[in-house]
């Protein structure tokens, strides 16, 4: 299968972009066709949560594992579940739903983060401190590549929602570079190394810091 990248990349990183209809669509199509994917989704929407996606490695390799026509599918180191509740920062309430995600879907490797609780800890995990973010949105557009700030949630009415402030053209065109509002250099570097992008799919473009 062969995806059209956008064409359009991304101005300043955290600002939103018009997102080119017939990505969105693609996009959705191979969620869509991904039983495991969509499994998952549905346990998602069960929470009842107002603003919630899955998102970032799960969605870079889902896709790139499809246009390298990978016979089986990269593992997961986790099944990223963000959700965004500025009223209730508890971490215990992330793990009660990561619990629920678990009992539902207990082959995945769930990891639930409310995005409106990062700046409490990212300094710590990360090196340098963010501000408090005000949005699912504007948190995904924080995510460290432009190439995984993107997720997907599914609604009511089973139609397939897609959140990628920062545009798609990463992602469909398998190119990783820096997200300067995500991580910082050191930090890119090392993901770049410990992910390694272009050994599992030789077809990828990692931009250096």
């Amino acid at each position: 299968q062969q995806w059209r990248g956008s064409g359009h990349v991304a101005g300043a990183p955290g600002a939103s972009t018009s997102l080119v209809t017939e990505d969105v669509e693609q996009l959705k199509a191979l969620v869509g066709r991904a039983p495991w994917f969509m499994a998952a989704l549905r346990a998602g929407r069960e929470l009842g949560l107002a603003s919630w996606c899955i998102g970032a490695g799960a969605l870079r390799n889902l896709g790139w594992d499809s246009l390298h026509a990978h016979a089986q599918p990269t593992a997961l180191a986790d099944l990223d579940f963000a959700y965004f509740c500025a009223e209730d920062l508890d971490p215990a309430r992330d793990a009660t739903l990561q619990f629920r995600l678990q009992r539902s879907c207990p082959a995945l490797p769930w990891e639930v983060t409310n995005q409106a609780g990062v700046h409490l800890w990212f300094e710590a995990h990360f090196g340098h401190a963010v501000a408090p973010l005000r949005s699912l949105e504007t948190a995904v557009a924080s995510w460290p590549e432009p190439a995984t700030a993107v997720g997907i949630w599914l609604d009511g009415d089973d139609a397939l929602q897609v959140i990628a402030p920062l545009g798609l053209a990463d992602l469909l065109g398998m190119r990783i570079r820096r997200n300067p509002l995500g991580v910082s250099v050191e930090t890119y570097r090392e993901r770049c190394a410990s992910k390694r992008y272009m050994e599992r799919w030789p077809r990828v473009v990692v931009e250096p810091a």
